[in-house]
């Protein structure tokens, strides 16, 4: 195992009010905090504002990255593995690199949540591709044109789907 140790020296602030925001108005909102280049590396960060029972990223894993997931407000569902946890405010869930998972609030319940992934891999893009897509600008499909380029890989799960209805 290597030490990965980030190339950056300056802080790194984010007002709230500068965040690019995705997905406005739909189940689903992204508040883009901190990208991979602007951290050296050392990680990417998001918020993610999930409505009633809205399903945020279907079953995927990353290969390089390591996931956190802290729940701020609601109660989210997360898969990890075959293991689908509850989590509520001021819960945390660290999925493996390597390990399927995916997230969505809880029936009928919102969930609001700071999301790291770490080392970072550059995120914003990613999810300005899925707006693209959202809005009907690439087929769904192109998503697996893209994986390796976001270390997103998608599967599926039984055990998620069982959970989710």
């Amino acid at each position: 195992m290597s030490l990965f140790i980030p190339d950056f020296d300056e802080t790194v602030v984010v007002r709230a009010a500068d965040a690019e925001l995705t997905g406005v108005g739909g189940p689903v909102t992204n508040q883009l905090l901190v990208d991979s280049p602007a951290t050296g590396g050392a990680l990417s960060s998001m918020r993610v504002t999930l409505g009633k029972g809205a399903n945020g990223a279907r079953p995927h894993h990353h290969g390089k990255s390591a996931e956190m997931f802290y729940v701020l407000d609601g109660t989210a569902q997360l898969l990890s593995g075959d293991q689908v946890v509850t989590a509520e405010r001021g819960d945390v869930v660290v999925v493996p690199p390597g390990t399927q998972h995916a997230f969505a609030a809880a029936p009928g319940e919102i969930a609001d949540m700071l999301v790291i992934i770490t080392p970072g891999v550059e995120r914003f893009e990613y999810f300005r591709h899925l707006e693209r897509i959202r809005y009907g600008k690439v087929p769904p499909e192109s998503l697996l044109e893209v994986q390796e380029l976001y270390d997103s890989y998608f599967g599926t799960s039984a055990v998620w789907d069982a959970a989710r209805g």
